[in-house]
Order: structure tokens, then C-alpha cells, then sequence
């Protein structure tokens, strides 16, 4: 039975089946606000829970993965950007410094509900504001957490990296793998 991925995310069904994982898309449409004071891995963590449960409610003894992607950078924590001024802050932030890139994922079943989370980090190489603006001109950093895809244009900018670059994409497949197999969902 393949499983309920609670995301409409094109990066994380391109993982999952390039993993060789059979799953059926059904999104969470909830709204995704971070509390006062809420740790980012707590964060993301909750979100990821959050997305399962309100697809898991609608869904007949399936079993739902969810997962939420942020960029956390200087204490602060970087979901979408809400348009192209709010990409060009992310992205001066993120420029010539190090960042954390945590994944929520959240596997559950009838029976279980497993939350957990990987962390990788990223340097950025120093960005100049002709780079800004021209990243932002392709649209690539729309709709990704932290304003930039690594698997993307943003690529020459990564001068190291820490973790699982999966993760980066918006899915930590070797942690997902894992959980699957733990709970014997999917034959994995």
C-alpha cells in the first residue's frame, strides 16, 4: 500500500520516487505560524505533525508522512518568502554566513505517531546585490524555505555543507527510509 504524502511539494515527490517509495499526494492546506518562543527544530517538528494529522483524518488506515522544511540563520527562522522584497532579505541574510536547514518529518499510522527531525548545515559564499536581484528574476526562490534551492541556480553559491543534502531539498530521505522501515510501512 503506498503511503499518504501530506505535501504538494514537486521536490519532495521527486525524492520520494526517485527512493523507490509509492505514495499518493494529498496536501495539508493548513496554516503554518511559528509560536512565541518556539524553538525552529520544535518548529518544524510541529508543523510536520501538524500537516500528518490533518491529512491522517481524513484517510482510512493509511499511513500519512508529512514534513516541514525551514532555514534558521542568525536566530531566525526562514519559511517561504511572502514576495520578491521578503527573498532579497532572506537572501542578504544568508549571504557569507552559515545556516541551518531542519526538516520535520512526521510518519503516522492507526497505531504510532513518529516525529523527528535532521539538521544540515550550509555556508553561503558572500552574495552581491546584482546576484540577489538576478536570483530572484528566475522565480526559483518563490516557493522554497530560506528563498533558494540548492539542487537549483543558488548551487554555486554553497561553499560547504554539513548533513544530508536531501534534507536541503526538503526531504531527509535517509531519515524517512529509516522510519519506514521501522514501522514496516511501504516494504521498505
Amino acid at each position: 500500500m503506498p503511503i499518504v504524502l501530506a505535501s504538494a511539494s514537486p521536490r519532495r515527490q521527486e525524492l520520494l520516487t526517485n527512493a523507490g517509495v509509492e505514495f499518493v499526494v494529498k496536501p495539508a492546506n493548513i496554516p503554518e505560524v511559528r509560536q512565541p518562543a518556539e524553538a525552529p527544530q520544535n518548529f518544524a517538528e510541529r508543523m510536520a505533525r501538524e500537516k500528518a494529522r490533518a491529512v491522517f483524518a481524513g484517510t482510512k488506515d493509511e499511513y500519512v508522512l508529512g514534513a516541514d522544511t525551514i532555514v534558521v540563520a542568525n536566530d531566525f527562522v526562514l519559511g517561504k518568502p511572502e514576495d520578491e522584497h521578503d527573498a532579497a532579505i532572506m537572501l542578504r541574510l544568508l549571504s557569507d554566513r552559515k545556516h541551518h536547514v531542519i526538516t520535520g518529518v512526521c510518519l503516522l499510522g492507526t497505531d504510532f505517531e513518529d516525529v523527528r527531525s535532521e539538521t544540515t548545515a550550509v555556508d553561503f559564499s558572500a552574495l552581491s546585490d546584482a546576484d540577489i536581484r538576478g536570483y530572484i528574476a528566475t522565480g526559483e526562490p518563490m516557493d522554497k524555505a530560506g528563498a533558494y534551492a540548492i539542487q537549483g541556480a543558488a548551487s554555486c553559491w554553497i561553499s560547504k555543507r554539513e548533513g544530508d543534502d536531501s534534507n536541503v531539498v526538503g526531504l531527509p530521505v535517509t531519515l524517512v527510509l529509516q522510519m519506514l522501515r521501522e514501522h514496516q510501512v511501504g516494504g521498505s
